[in-house]
């Protein structure tokens, strides 16, 4: 059976490593963790751990050129677009919520741009990390790259896990039951009411 392509977007470099558009990254290094595995850089431009399911892989590139090192990979491992999964942050999700999906557009997200162009198809299944959108009118652009805020942190460890288990569940039993399962299962945030 054909391994799958797993990638977390998010951007390298310790500065970025708390950012709302490293949930891709997050997400990886949980998958990482419980695979006992390490990431070894690869020459397509990406941090690598290959696993007897899936090879997991985190760009090295900044986000916008996510694509170079998703397309290497998929060539490198003979692995085509319906065997890719990319976990991103999504602002059109609320915090707290995971979506599962095959294709659709990019939202203006600049790694799924990259990824699009680069694979010449939206065909691939992406696993939505709910950040919600910015407070007031700060800069979407601005919001991705802050670190998530202390209410959010408490309940990020589990967030991340569920994302985990999102990726493992499309490998594992599909889209359809993934979403049935995972898409009723929202955390309910911790803090004041609203």
């Amino acid at each position: 059976m054909d391994r799958w392509l797993i990638v977390g977007l998010g951007n390298p470099g310790a500065e970025y490593a708390g950012n709302r558009h490293n949930a891709g990254f997050m997400t990886l290094d949980e998958l990482a963790a419980r695979a006992g595995g390490r990431f070894k850089v690869h020459k397509s431009r990406a941090e690598v751990l290959e696993t007897r399911a899936a090879v997991l892989a985190k760009p090295l590139t900044y986000m916008n050129l996510s694509g170079g090192p998703v397309k290497a990979l998929s060539d490198f491992y003979k692995l085509a677009p319906d065997r890719l999964i990319v976990v991103h942050d999504e602002l059109d999700v609320p915090y707290g919520a995971l979506r599962a999906k095959l294709g659709g557009g990019d939202n203006g997200h600049n790694g799924l741009k990259s990824i699009t162009k680069s694979l010449g198809t939206r065909d691939y299944l992406r696993v939505r990390f709910g950040i919600g959108r910015p407070p007031g009118r700060m800069d979407p652009a601005a919001y991705v790259l802050k670190d998530f805020g202390t209410a959010e942190r408490k309940d990020l460890p589990f967030l991340v896990d569920r994302a985990a288990d999102v990726v493992e569940s499309l490998m594992e039993r599909g889209l359809e039951v993934t979403q049935n399962e995972f898409h009723r299962a929202d955390l309910k945030i911790s803090g004041p009411p609203r």
